[in-house]
């Protein structure tokens, strides 16, 4: 870990690299713990790897009578059955919302710290049981993409970008040009192949119904699971409180004082947070919500069950 680094603030390269021993106890496959968000009780259960057809062959006694083909059989007047065998490992692309929308936090971690630590935990996990890792790491003027691949090499170089995009993030950094989460998952969408998992890291800051299409067009042909950043601030907000705020380029003050303003601040953090969640009852897509109010790792180990796994 780099010297003086506080990684409430900023992470780098050597802290997401030392969350993989924490990230062994979790897995994103089919089989679930029984407390896990992702074993299908409310949410679609994830699909693991597919099958691929390899051949046509004679029924032998022994044999599921579920793969029998029926129309080849009743062609042939001989039982014949379709042969498969599962796909060695599939990709994973995990999305990873590091703009300044994200470089806020008011208890413990900033937003940008919780995605990239739960992006990081996401891909050692995924990585050790056997799938290749990618993923597109998205600031507001820059997006790196990583394609899914199954070598070390290639999960250090996507921590790298990672950590590289995050520590770029400052109180004086002013963006020229905006990227949006929906250009993000838009282009996700064009590039993804069938049959993988897709992970979205961020605060989803500017949801709209257009978010909600992009992420149900692209749960049609793959497993999708959405993580959501908070920061407890909207919670709690105190009356006597005034303070700016400002996205890199323009600056607001905001006086909590006036009870109608803390009101819609704290509705327009509900029903985003609202909104979330219902995606799993509209389209089953499990939504893990993370705070920067709380360490990561134990976080997502609750969330996923890690205890009382299946036998």
């Amino acid at each position: 870990m780099r010297p003086g680094l506080d990684t409430r603030i900023h992470v780098d390269l050597p802290h997401l690299q030392s969350l993989r021993s924490g990230a062994a106890a979790l897995r994103f496959l089919p089989r679930q713990p029984v407390k896990s968000i992702l074993n299908g009780r409310h949410a679609s259960r994830l699909k693991g790897r597919g099958l691929n057809f390899e051949e046509l062959r004679h029924y032998t006694q022994g044999d599921d009578i579920r793969t029998i083909d029926w129309k080849v059989t009743a062609r042939t007047r001989k039982p014949y059955i379709r042969v498969y065998t599962e796909e060695r490992d599939r990709a994973a692309m995990l999305l990873v919302d590091q703009r300044m929308s994200m470089f806020f936090g008011s208890v413990l971690n900033m937003k940008s710290v919780t995605a990239a630590e739960a992006a990081a935990i996401a891909a050692h996990a995924i990585r050790k049981q056997g799938d290749r890792v990618g993923g597109i790491v998205f600031a507001d003027e820059e997006v790196i993409e990583h394609r899914p691949t199954g070598t070390p090499r290639a999960l250090h170089r996507f921590l790298a970008s990672l950590a590289n995009a995050n520590q770029a993030l400052s109180a004086d950094y002013a963006p020229h040009s905006r990227l949006t989460l929906n250009q993000t998952l838009a282009a996700t969408a064009r590039i993804v192949k069938t049959g993988g998992l897709v992970m979205v890291f961020s605060d989803f800051d500017a949801w709209d119904e257009t978010t909600e299409t992009l992420l149900r067009d692209i749960k049609r042909r793959n497993d999708v699971v959405v993580v959501t950043v908070t920061d407890p601030t909207l919670d709690t907000l105190p009356a006597d409180l005034s303070f700016v705020v400002s996205d890199g380029q323009l600056q607001a003050q905001i006086d909590l004082g006036a009870s109608d303003t803390r009101a819609k601040l704290q509705d327009f953090a509900s029903a985003r947070l609202d909104a979330l969640m219902r995606l799993t009852t509209k389209f089953g897509i499990p939504v893990l919500p993370l705070t920067t109010a709380r360490e990561t790792l134990p976080q997502m180990l609750e969330l996923m069950g890690a205890r009382g796994m299946r036998t």
